[in-house]
């Protein structure tokens, strides 16, 4: 298993400080560097930020494609990242928001699986240096108010086989989406999974690749930690982090996106409780203090240093690629380069390695 580590600018740290944690991050022996897209610094200046100072994979994990880019504009993007980083670049791409509103707001039709389907083979194609013609659903979104002007045919004036073009990854949580991952994607990326989430998101993937006729698709996923001594203070800065994703909107059904993975796993029941405390007023320290340890602890880890190589190697069982994502429970570069001294690929490898 390869492991990297994910780093953004939520962590307190501007510019040139993920810069030199980058830096860091590769003396430590750390195998690649990973940032979320939204926010300041962009994501793909602070990729391409990061390959000039390291020799490291960078990737975005993940760009909410369907919200913000076309195939055309995303691609160049990627291809430009690629050429500067030597091919060592992946782009995750996501649908960047569920539910029939979601949809209807960028102009496209509540058809996820169609619609990324789609969009991850004109990426990939473009990237390859093809004339790529948008298929049936993303060539009518011009047609819809409000929709997006995506061109019908495009192409990036690559020629084909000069450069290594940028990998390819979609994130995936439901089953649908992980076979679809395994048929078009170069890889798959998981969120908020527990070991046994991840071993049942490993059986669609591979049954979406054997349908295909194509070989293992990887898997890659970013575990969240918050390494501190004051545990009450990681545990809230980690808690925050959790039910931000797995608390449901109002609004938004149940069974819809990271909120119906965490039912799945066990947990709608007490989420169900603590979103009836937030529609009551509750604010996040409370809602925090009352969700429980098994919750919190079934997804990453928060605590001193000590134990989380163990919790780590636990956690990432069954990936291909596992991505020390760094929640700090005080801003700054220390606590940042503290959570990955903790964490370093030496000793996740040593911690999975029977006593």
């Amino acid at each position: 298993m390869m492991i990297g580590v994910g780093l953004d600018a939520r962590l307190g740290l501007p510019f040139g400080q993920l810069r030199a944690a980058a830096r860091e991050a590769a003396q430590l022996g750390f195998e690649s560097l990973w940032t979320p897209a939204g926010g300041v610094p962009d994501s793909f200046h602070v990729c391409s930020a990061w390959s000039q100072d390291t020799e490291l994979r960078t990737g975005i994990s993940v760009v909410p494609a369907a919200r913000m880019w076309t195939p055309l504009a995303l691609a160049a993007q990627a291809a430009t990242l690629a050429q500067l980083a030597k091919g060592r670049f992946v782009l995750g791409l996501g649908t960047g928001g569920y539910g029939p509103g979601f949809w209807a707001s960028v102009g496209l039709p509540d058809r996820p699986i169609a619609v990324m389907r789609e969009y991850v083979a004109e990426v990939r194609g473009l990237l390859a240096g093809q004339q790529v013609t948008a298929g049936p659903i993303l060539a009518r979104a011009g047609a819809d108010p409000g929709a997006p002007g995506w061109p019908r045919n495009s192409s990036l004036g690559l020629a084909s086989g000069t450069q290594e073009p940028a990998r390819v990854y979609l994130a995936a949580l439901g089953p649908q989406m992980l076979r679809l991952a395994g048929e078009t994607a170069d890889g798959a990326l998981l969120n908020w999974a527990t070991p046994e989430r991840i071993a049942l998101s490993r059986e669609q993937v591979d049954a979406g690749a054997a349908r295909a006729g194509r070989d293992r698709v990887p898997m890659t996923m970013y575990i969240r930690v918050c390494i501190d001594d004051d545990v009450a203070a990681a545990r809230q800065a980690f808690g925050a982090q959790v039910l931000g994703y797995a608390m449901g909107r109002p609004g938004t059904p149940q069974g819809a996106g990271y909120r119906g993975l965490f039912a799945q796993m066990g947990f709608d029941g007490e989420l169900t409780e603590l979103e009836q405390r937030r529609d009551q007023g509750a604010e996040m320290p409370e809602l925090v203090a009352a969700a429980s340890d098994e919750m919190l602890q079934a997804v990453g880890y928060y605590g001193p240093a000590g134990p989380a190589p163990a919790v780590f190697a636990r956690l990432s069982a069954g990936l291909d690629e596992a991505i020390v994502r760094v929640i700090t429970a005080r801003p700054g570069l220390e606590p940042a380069a503290q959570a990955m001294a903790a964490l370093t690929p030496a000793l996740i490898r040593a911690a999975e390695r029977p006593a």
